[in-house]
């Protein structure tokens, strides 16, 4: 687990965050090295300002936490994240379509903030799993796939549950060797992120990223 912070989206998503909060989360992405800090979109400028110079990438959520805005909103979530400085964007599907087994508006929703990103951003896709059957899954990430995201990506943190190593693996059988994966809500010490990087991870999302590259519990909503 060599330099396990280039693995961790240093995050902070709670709606009660503040300013000077913010500015810790930045500082210490620049001190451990994270690969991004991942915050909501109303701290994307100020992120990207404070993290100017440095290779600690600004990742912000889109149609967050439940997914159900419409695709053309998710889209401009997205430019206006981009032109305030985000380089990654982590949406939520529509997860009532999914369970609907409309698989059409849920590509089409992907797809719009795949379009919306693309050579600007990477696109990382929330499917959500504690709301979802092995089937329903499968087929998230097959769709997340076809439309052309960068990552799949377990949890919001704010629904039923978070990552679990079985999804995670179900989630790189299904998407293969090239996609990336992302497990994110719950993840609070380095044996907890060490088996989800074991089980196919290639990021990870988590609130407790200092006391994880320090090997010590902490505490992780995201």
């Amino acid at each position: 687990m060599n330099n396990i912070a280039k693995l961790i989206d240093h995050t902070a998503l709670k709606a009660d965050t503040t300013k000077n909060q913010i500015i810790t989360l930045c500082e210490e992405a620049k001190e451990y090295g994270f690969a991004s800090v991942c915050v909501n979109p109303t701290w994307v400028e100020m992120a990207a300002g404070l993290l100017a110079g440095t290779e600690v990438k600004v990742c912000t959520v889109i149609g967050f936490p439940l997914g159900a805005n419409t695709p053309e909103t998710k889209a401009f979530e997205v430019s206006n994240a981009i032109q305030n400085g985000a380089t990654e964007v982590d949406m939520v599907i529509n997860i009532g379509a999914l369970k609907d087994k409309n698989d059409e508006l849920v590509e089409k929703d992907i797809r719009a903030v795949v379009e919306a990103a693309k050579g600007k951003a990477l696109t990382k896709v929330i499917i959500e799993t504690s709301l979802l059957s092995e089937e329903e899954k499968v087929r998230a990430c097959e769709l997340a796939v076809k439309a052309g995201a960068d990552f799949v990506k377990t949890s919001t943190g704010f629904s039923t549950g978070g990552a679990t190593v079985e999804d995670i693996k179900l989630m790189r059988k299904t998407v293969g060797p090239d996609l990336g994966v992302k497990a994110s809500g719950g993840v609070r010490d380095a044996k907890g992120t060490q088996d989800m990087v074991e089980a196919g991870a290639t990021r990870i999302g988590a609130s407790a990223g200092v006391s994880i590259v320090k090997g010590l519990s902490g505490t992780s909503d995201y």
